[in-house]
This record gives C-alpha cells, sequence and structure tokens, in this order.
C-alpha cells in the first residue's frame, strides 16, 4: 500500500493507543512497570541493537565520542551502582547541572536505575536560580562540571540537603571527580523496579509570580509521550537509521524528553554538543553528522530561513523533519521550510505541566500557516471561558485539557496549592488563550496570566523584578512581555528610579549586568525603559497589565 493511500489507522498502528470503552474516544496506553532507562536504552543494551550508537558527542576541540547502546548502559549501571555506595536511595532528588553531554546521558540513566529523581538545572542558570532549585528541591547530591560549578559554587548561600558534588571536566574544591566514582562502580548493578507513577524528573519551570516552581513528572511521561513526539516527528520514527539532534538544552522538555528520549525509545543515534547556536555552524553540524530529525524551537527555525539556498550550499544535508514549539511559529516560516529547505515542519503545544494536547502531523493532516494545529489522538483540548464553560469554534477560549491526559505532571514540587489552581471544575488549566477554526485547527491567542515566552524559553516577571529591586539605583519596576517579530516576546523592564539618580544608557547596561550575573543571560531585560511614575493596581503595586496594554497599544496600527 502507497503512502497516499494509507489511512489514519493504518499510519498510526503501532502506536500506544487503544479505545476507551467508558468514552469510545481513544487513549493514550501504559505498561503498570515503567522505567525510562530500561524502556530506552536498557532495551537496546543487549542483542542485535547493542552495537549501534546511542549517543554521538562532539567537543567544542571538534573530539567525538560515540557510545554504543552497550557501552552506554553499562557506564549508566556502574555509575548508579557508585551512587548507590553514596548513599543514594530511591526518592532522592540528585541534580544534573552538565547540558549537552555524556555525563548528562549516563547520569539520567543511573538515577532513574536507582529509582531516584532527576533534578535539571540548566547551565544557562546564575546562582540565584541555581540556588534556588537546589533549596527547593531538597537534592542530595549535585552531578556538575568543573567549568560551570566553580564560579557559582560560592555564589548562592547555603543548600542544607546538598550533601555531595560530583564533578566532571577537572578538580573542583569538596567534589568527588567523577572518573574515579563511574569507575569504581559495577555493571551488574540490578536497577530497581518502578512503578508508571512513580517519580522520575524535576524540571523547574518559570511561572507569572514567584521563583521557578517544581514540575514532577512520573516514569509513565516517557510512554505518554510517545503517541505526539511520533506524530511531530511525521510518523517516521520507527523508520531504522534516523539521527536525532536539538540545540535545546537538555534541562527542558524540548531537549530531553522531545528529542533524546523519543529517539532512544525507538533505538536511534542522538547526536549531542555544546556549541552556541548559529544557523551556518547549525548546517555545517546537521551535514556533518547526517542529521534527519531534529526539534527546534521558532527562533532558531526562522534563523536557519536566513540563509540564502541551504540545499545548494550544504547538499549533503539529510534533515527530513524538524518539530516546533515553545511559541507560535510564523506562516512564512512554515512556508520557507516547506519551499526552500525541503523539510517537514510540525508544530506542537504543550506545557511542562502537561503537554502536547495540540500539534500538527503532515502525514495525517495538512499544516495551516499560523495555526497550532489540531487536537492529537489521545488527548482532550478544549476551550473555555473564565467560567469553565466551553466556547463555539471562532471564539477566544482558555485552553485546557482533563485529569484523564496521560501527559499530565503529578504536580509542583512541595507546592499542592498552584497544582490545585490549575484545576476549575473537570478541566485543568493551561493559561493559553487560542481560537479553533471550523475545521478544528487551533490559533494562539496569548496568555491569561503574565509569563513571557521568548525564544522558547518561559521567563517569570517576578524574579527579574525582585532582582531588579535589589539594585541600589531601582526604587520600583515592573517587567512584562513585549511584542518582538524574532522571538514572539522579549523582556521590557519599566524602571522608576532612586531620587537622584539619572537613567541612561550606562545604566541600563549596568542593570542588565545586576540580572545576567543573578539569573542567567536569557532573563537580562532586552529593552528598559526608565519612567518617573509606574502605573499601579489598587493594593499599590506595579500593574503589569497596564503596562502590556501601553505596549500592545503601541503596536497596534
Amino acid at each position: 500500500m502507497t503512502r497516499e493511500f494509507q489511512t489514519a489507522a493504518d499510519l498510526m498502528h503501532g502506536l500506544n493507543l487503544a479505545p476507551d470503552p467508558a468514552t469510545g474516544r481513544q487513549r493514550i496506553t501504559i505498561p503498570a512497570r515503567v522505567n525510562i532507562a530500561a524502556d530506552t536504552v536498557g532495551r537496546y543494551a543487549a542483542g542485535p541493537a547493542a552495537g549501534r550508537i546511542a549517543l554521538l558527542h562532539e567537543a567544542e576541540d571538534g573530539t567525538v565520542t560515540r557510545l554504543t547502546y552497550a557501552a552506554l548502559d553499562a557506564r549508566a549501571r556502574r555509575f548508579a551502582a557508585s551512587l548507590a555506595a553514596l548513599g543514594a536511595r530511591p526518592g532522592d532528588r540528585i541534580a544534573l547541572h552538565l547540558g549537552q553531554s555524556p555525563e548528562a546521558a549516563i547520569g539520567h540513566l543511573a538515577i532513574y536505575y536507582l529509582g531516584g529523581i532527576v533534578v535539571t538545572v540548566s547551565q544557562l542558570y546564575g546562582p540565584e536560580t541555581v540556588g534556588h532549585i537546589l533549596r527547593d528541591s531538597g537534592a542530595t547530591m549535585l552531578l556538575t562540571a568543573a567549568g560551570h560549578w566553580s564560579p557559582l559554587r560560592d555564589a548562592f548561600g547555603p543548600t542544607p540537603a546538598l550533601r555531595r558534588v560530583i564533578a566532571t571536566g577537572g578538580a573542583v574544591t569538596d567534589a568527588t571527580a567523577w572518573p574515579d566514582l563511574e569507575g569504581a562502580g559495577e555493571s551488574s548493578f540490578v536497577p530497581v523496579v518502578t512503578a508508571a507513577e512513580d517519580p522520575a524528573l524535576l524540571i523547574y519551570s518559570s511561572g507569572s509570580t514567584g521563583l521557578p516552581k517544581g514540575v514532577l513528572h512520573a516514569h509513565r511521561v516517557l510512554w505518554a509521550y510517545n503517541v505526539s513526539t511520533s506524530l511531530f516527528y511525521n510518523l517516521e520514527i520507527a523508520e531504522p537509521d534516523l539521527v536525532f539532534w536539538t540545540p535545546a538544552d537538555w534541562a527542558w522538555v524540548g531537549g530531553w524528553n522531545d528529542t533524546v528520549l523519543p529517539a532512544w525509545f525507538h533505538g536511534h543515534t542522538v547526536v549531542s554538543a555544546q556549541h552556541r547556536f548559529s544557523a551556518d555552524w547549525a548546517y555545517v553540524f546537521m551535514q556533518r553528522h547526517g542529521i534527519t530529525h531534529s526539534f527546534m524551537t521558532p527562533t532558531a527555525l526562522k534563523r536557519l530561513a536566513q540563509v540564502p539556498e541551504p540545499r545548494r550550499r550544504w547538499p549533503d544535508l539529510k534533515l527530513r523533519t524538524v518539530w516546533t514549539g515553545g511559541e507560535p511559529l510564523p506562516g512564512a516560516t512554515l512556508g520557507w521550510l516547506t519551499d526552500h529547505l525541503g523539510v517537514v515542519c510540525n508544530e506542537g503545544y504543550g506545557l511542562t505541566e502537561v503537554n502536547h494536547m495540540v500539534g500538527n502531523c503532515v502525514r495525517l493532516r495538512p499544516a495551516k500557516p499560523g495555526s497550532m494545529g489540531f487536537e492529537l489522538p489521545g488527548h482532550v483540548a478544549a476551550l473555555i471561558d473564565e467560567a469553565g464553560a466551553t466556547v463555539p469554534d471562532g471564539e477566544v477560549g482558555e485552553i485546557v485539557t482533563t485529569e484523564a491526559c496521560a501527559t499530565l505532571f503529578l504536580g509542583y514540587w512541595g507546592r499542592p496549592d498552584l497544582t490545585a489552581a490549575m484545576r476549575l471544575g473537570p478541566w485543568v488549566r493551561t493559561g493559553d488563550l487560542a481560537v479553533r477554526d471550523a475545521e478544528g485547527y487551533f490559533h494562539y491567542r496569548g496568555r491569561t496570566d503574565d509569563l513571557i515566552k521568548s525564544a522558547g524559553f518561559r521567563i517569570g516577571p517576578a524574579e527579574i523584578e525582585d532582582c531588579l529591586a535589589s539594585h541600589p539605583a531601582v526604587a520600583d519596576c515592573g517587567v512584562v512581555g513585549a511584542p518582538d517579530a524574532e522571538r514572539g516576546q522579549v523582556v521590557q523592564a519599566f524602571v522608576r528610579l532612586q531620587e537622584g539618580v539619572v537613567g541612561d544608557a550606562d545604566l541600563a547596561e549596568a542593570l542588565r549586568d545586576h540580572v545576567r550575573q543573578r539569573l542567567g543571560g536569557y532573563k537580562v531585560p532586552r529593552r528598559i525603559v526608565f519612567r518617573t511614575e509606574l502605573p499601579e493596581t489598587s493594593s499599590g503595586k506595579v500593574s503589569r497589565r497596564a503596562l502590556r496594554a501601553e505596549l500592545l497599544k503601541a503596536v497596534t496600527p
């Protein structure tokens, strides 16, 4: 049967979907016993796939490390044995601060085998955010890299639960050397048997208020994502000899859950690097390593689209399919990817908390430029008003799903109040607004709160405001997302200065440095506006709503 005449059921055969007797809808099926390590690298570590390359890592100096499925699994088991010998137990939170690297892969797998909980810590974070995550999670161990840890270790205050730091890439004071620890472990380590609902992954994600919050996922997240990631990779993921890469940080869902885990779940090769992204470098890198499939944010894709005639310049480029998310994809970029780069691009929508309810798969239905896609099989995606009633097609509503959603997180770490706040009657709220058209396609219309979505990053304004307010020149401030053609939004700060302080370009740069050093570069306000007065709410707080309205008025014709 040719591809053109295959039905949707034919195309989706083999996915973990089954009819729900209660509703008649398709539901995602998940085994009772699940372990992210055992069900990915572990399932291919013995047998005919054992010698297949699981991970290819290119270092900054061009050195390439290749690990087969058998070798990666053996190293992960040895490392798990060593962690256990140090006292690590099921349920322990162990933080990873490693970027894209073999050690990050080994650390993830080892912690899953232990029955522990991986706490992801991006190397983009500044010391205040790193310290908050370590304290809030109660991480007992930290796996890190010497070059990134040394500048941070004395900058964020006490971390009472942290009893051991394990560092790769050089000596670090008071840290255990990674090679010594891994070399002492036994590859015969017997993994802990875990259930689908056992916690496995704690990802810190910014919201509209306060510091980043821990989003806790269970081992089932691997199987829960399989349906949607298979669709986003255009139902090609079961084909042999695919090669996956993403420029996204492995500390976030897009890098790890949406790229690495699906590739390993199906026995493919993952390529990694820590090189700073640029379009020319990415094309060369993808051609050199034969990348066939990738997750990239719309911002990265827009940069690729600025390079003329990529197929002529890199004729051996094997890229076939990309999927994108984190911010809306402009229709013009989608058209360029199809017509000039010659790839399939499927957009997916979701949150770290509950993911992939809406998206595209052009093998099933054509993509509509400017649309987020359609409700995906195995999911419920509805639009409701403020009272929780569904709205008709053509009207703006908040995107919601149900408690039965397989990709739903276990809850916010230590914050049952925030977990409960996501519920409205039978619905699980996302805070995102959309319109559904008559053909069932969803179109993004913004947020119900103050969260800033910039270049695929979720950025909370409150922590930036608190950071700016700690500068001696600042009397008060408000931070909002300003519309931006390239990034979707950028961080814009409105600042009222202390009496007698003059706002100029030098002070603006000093404030940016202040944020950069404490929170990390991607949270730095790209625009800073000095004001003698700021709009206030009835309770005397700076009104972000009024500031956003001012910005929207300025760009509305």
